[in-house]
């Protein structure tokens, strides 16, 4: 029985389950123009997501979205060099150097006869599991997060978590975690989105509408 005075309990998947009604067709929405990139959008479509996600480390996504902007705007995205992307990245990203560095790196990757092929280096891949080792493994600056990310936002990683701080302190109220990691290795990772998988899977939530639920419930929008 509840003492007079006591704080009541709120039950978090409740809490959860109720944010999720209302909103439940807008993420659905925003996951189609996920797959609408990969299966309608250009090579520079691909790779400005890519982009963003390699800016996100310890930097807010809005600001890493309008960066790309200005980068496309200003033609920076396919030949610009890593001085030019620094200057436009300066201000808005944390650690613009590297970053730009990063970016200039990952176009060499993907640039085969002079023109740039993400989507094709993309669709050699069965899986998204294959697809984000392979990223880890031969991008600079992009690790389990951002690849799993990126490839959220082509739509081609519903099942895969993007464990950022939101996520990761969400997942800590929830009871999926005891404590939030000062840092993830792979396999501290792979062990944290099994456990994702499962509370999804437990309150039939979909993995990636549940990333989108989270985020909607820390910033009070549907991003990406």
């Amino acid at each position: 029985m509840q003492g007079k005075g006591s704080p009541i309990k709120k039950n978090p998947i409740k809490e959860i389950e109720k944010l999720y009604q209302p909103i439940e067709k807008d993420i659905v929405s925003r996951l189609r123009e996920f797959k609408r990139v990969r299966d309608k959008g250009s090579e520079k479509d691909i790779f400005a997501e890519l982009i963003f996600c390699l800016l996100t480390p310890q930097s807010k996504a809005k600001s890493c979205d309008l960066a790309v902007r200005t980068i496309l705007e200003k033609e920076l995205l396919l030949k610009g060099s890593k001085t030019q992307i620094a200057k436009e990245l300066r201000g808005s990203v944390r650690f613009h150097n590297t970053k730009a560095e990063n970016i200039v790196d990952a176009r060499k990757l993907f640039t085969q006869k002079g023109k740039l092929q993400i989507k094709k280096r993309i669709a050699e891949f069965d899986n998204p599991i294959d697809t984000r080792e392979w990223l880890v493994a031969n991008i600079k600056g992009m690790g389990y997060k951002e690849a799993s990310h990126f490839l959220r936002n082509i739509g081609f990683g519903e099942e895969l978590a993007i464990l950022d701080r939101h996520i990761l302190k969400n997942m800590k109220l929830q009871g999926v975690i005891k404590e939030v990691p000062s840092s993830l290795s792979k396999k501290r990772y792979l062990e944290i989105e099994g456990k994702m998988k499962n509370y999804a899977e437990r309150i039939k939530i979909p993995m990636a509408h549940l990333d989108l639920l989270l985020w909607y419930k820390e910033t009070g929008e549907i991003f990406k």
